[in-house]
């Protein structure tokens, strides 16, 4: 089955892992834009979205899910 995976929080990392161990195929990652954070407001990936692209799949980042 092919799958499509929507999460963005540390603890839906879990769950992506799970389904990329399976028979299933993860074949894109939809998760929220990269955010500034901290004092020198730098960009940081969201977990899910790094662990999709250490996997190789592709990741989308809509501003809006309706997009």
């Amino acid at each position: 089955m092919k799958i499509v995976f929507f999460g963005t929080p540390e603890f839906a990392v879990p769950s992506l892992k799970i389904l990329l161990g399976s028979e299933h195929e993860v074949i894109a990652v939809v998760t929220q834009p990269d955010r500034q954070s901290g004092r020198g407001r730098r960009f940081h990936l969201c977990p899910v979205k790094a662990v999709a692209e250490e996997a190789g799949i592709k990741v989308l980042q809509p501003l809006k899910v309706r997009e």
